[in-house]
């Protein structure tokens, strides 16, 4: 376990490798001892930064809820990261590519909550009364740390966590069956992933409920109007300066941003 100096110098680390866009050595090389309570104190601390600075906290996400992620990461449960208020892009925006060191974009649902959600017992039910609605979105994802990346690098770093736009069509929780909403990747108008939400833990509401369980053994609730992305059921795409992404979701719409 690492001391608070060197937490502290961790989330010094990552600061400044997303004010450079530049990546940085992984955390798990400079801090062989790193922890997983390690990782997930130095997310807090840089998400707390950045609160103080002016940023809100307007919700969570959750990552590496398929079993094959899981698989790869070496671990047996997701991981979460915060979402402020400065990662949110509209719906057909123009994203400068140089405000990233090296992006990607997921296809994923967002549920935005009507009720507070705090655990331990949070179930699917509770997760489906608790949410006002979801909707489709786009994650980008920009790892501040080098390749190879442990799992202390990944929950350190929020889970890559950079920007997030909504679009498309809001929908009820029970309007659809959300385990069959569908989600295709398309860059420059050639598919490059397909995918269902019944890939996130079998139903992406699970997504939000182990979220709401884990947040609750730290005393931490989700709150009414916070936005949770419950997971991608998707591989990651890279983008590339010029490229424009477009996820279709069918009849809940699509959404689209471009790299310049």
């Amino acid at each position: 376990m690492l001391s608070v100096a060197d937490r502290s110098k961790a989330a010094d680390i990552l600061m400044a490798a997303q004010k450079e866009r530049k990546q940085a050595v992984q955390l798990s090389v400079t801090f062989p001892g790193i922890t997983i309570e390690d990782a997930y104190a130095i997310s807090t601390e840089v998400a707390q930064r950045k609160i103080k600075a002016g940023a809100r906290l307007i919700g969570h996400k959750v990552g590496l809820t398929s079993k094959a992620m899981q698989r790869s990461s070496m671990i047996d449960e997701p991981d979460f990261g915060f979402i402020l208020d400065d990662q949110m892009i509209a719906d057909g925006a123009k994203v400068r590519h140089a405000d990233y060191c090296k992006p990607r974009v997921e296809v994923e649902l967002a549920f935005v909550l009507g009720k507070r959600l705090q655990g331990p017992g949070v179930g699917l039910a509770d997760v489906l009364r608790a949410t006002e609605y979801v909707i489709p979105a786009i994650e980008i994802v920009d790892a501040r740390l080098q390749d190879q990346r442990k799992i202390f690098d990944t929950v350190a770093d929020n889970g890559a966590a950079a920007g997030i736009a909504l679009g498309g069509r809001p929908v009820g929780p029970l309007d659809v069956d959300l385990r069959w909403v569908g989600g295709i990747m398309y860059r420059n108008s050639e598919i490059e992933e397909t995918g269902l939400a019944a890939g996130v833990l079998g139903h992406p509401a699970l997504g939000v409920a182990w979220l709401a369980n884990k947040l609750g053994a730290l005393g931490t609730a989700l709150e009414p109007s916070h936005l949770v992305l419950a997971g991608s059921f998707t591989r990651v795409v890279f983008a590339q300066k010029g490229d424009t992404l477009h996820a279709d979701f069918g009849p809940l719409g699509g959404i689209a941003i471009q790299f310049v």
